[in-house]
């Protein structure tokens, strides 16, 4: 499994720092919902899902916490703890976040509007749709 960490370009100057993100151009694909997490408690795993269709970058930008990306195959972990740094999670990629730092603020980038259908959230099911892919 290849994962896709994307460094962003920072512009900056004694005022402090300023990341821009555009669609098709830092985020390679077009922006259909942007959403957050922040106060997650201790010992809290987000995610514990799979997507059908969307895509999705994740950005941490404040504090850290792990990503757990899971292919069917072979599972990775990724550590996001610089404003400036994104991973890309492709459809058919089971994520788990989890290791919080206390002041964590998480910022998702999709390529999709909520849609529950487009959810696996059982382990199972997902070890299951992707094996139906693969054949």
């Amino acid at each position: 499994m290849q994962v896709v960490k994307y460094v962003f370009q920072p512009h900056g100057d004694e005022r402090g720092q300023l990341i821009a993100l555009e669609e098709f151009v830092d985020i390679p694909f077009k922006i259909k919902r942007v959403y957050y997490m922040y106060d997650t408690a201790q010992g809290v795993v987000r995610g514990k899902h799979a997507h059908k269709c969307l895509k999705q970058i994740l950005v941490c930008i404040h504090g850290s916490c792990k990503v757990l990306l899971d292919d069917g195959k072979e599972k990775k972990v990724v550590l996001l703890e610089r404003p400036y740094e994104g991973v890309y999670v492709a459809n058919n990629m089971w994520r788990e976040m989890y290791d919080f730092s206390s002041d964590a603020v998480l910022v998702v980038f999709a390529s999709e509007l909520y849609d529950e259908a487009d959810y696996i959230r059982d382990y199972d099911e997902f070890l299951n749709f992707i094996k139906d892919i693969d054949q």
